[in-house]
């Protein structure tokens, strides 16, 4: 299984590679450039379902968490194509420490150096659609503002068994990247009631 992970983490990032080359990119009510202009760090949030969409149109120099499980050396090659920068390291599990702080706190030093970082927010392992606290942290440490983006793939595969459904752009479809408004964090605001704005936001966009 070992010398199967990295075939197959390349293979996967061959088809991304692809993809991008064969799908359509089709941005709407995108933020970016103002936020460039002004010189104001930011930082992504998408669901699981939608990460592939997210990777195939990734901006060069973002940098990602990826699990130190081999479901993440699955898809380092993938960024790396792509010119994201995988951090690795997950959340807690078990009472084990799998890297997580350490990062954390490499994405931060990440976003305070002026580029944009990106979270699959309702990760590792789930539920579906649930916001973790770790954009809401990460977006208080830097000051960043939150991007929720929901790619919608015109023609898709759905893994309909996967916990997260995870969906994969076809071949010649056109991607919409719908983004919602810049959610910045509020001084002195709980990182549990940022962490609601932000899920309520992600969610009336999906």
């Amino acid at each position: 299984m070992k010398l199967l992970t990295p075939l197959i983490a390349w293979s996967a990032a061959l088809a991304i590679t692809l993809l991008r080359m064969l799908c359509r990119i089709r941005c709407h009510a995108d933020p970016r450039p103002e936020l460039r202009a002004a010189g104001e760090p930011y930082i992504y949030s998408v669901l699981h379902a939608h990460q592939v969409a997210a990777v195939i149109d990734g901006e060069p120099g973002t940098g990602a968490m990826v699990s130190r499980s081999r479901d993440g050396e699955l898809i380092v090659p993938g960024l790396r194509v792509r010119g994201i920068v995988p951090v690795r390291g997950s959340s807690h599990r078990n009472g084990k420490d799998r890297g997580g702080m350490t990062a954390f706190n490499a994405l931060v030093e990440h976003v305070q150096g002026g580029r944009p970082a990106y979270l699959a927010v309702d990760g590792p392992r789930g539920p579906r659609n649930h916001v973790n606290k770790g954009i809401a942290l990460l977006s208080q440490k830097t000051g960043a503002a939150v991007i929720n983006i929901v790619p919608v793939p015109t023609r898709r595969w759905i893994l309909s068994r996967a916990w997260d459904r995870l969906q994969i752009p076809k071949p010649f479809s056109t991607i919409h990247f719908h983004f919602g408004e810049p959610i910045r964090p509020r001084a002195g605001e709980d990182v549990e009631l940022y962490r609601q704005r932000i899920e309520a936001a992600l969610n009336a966009l999906e």
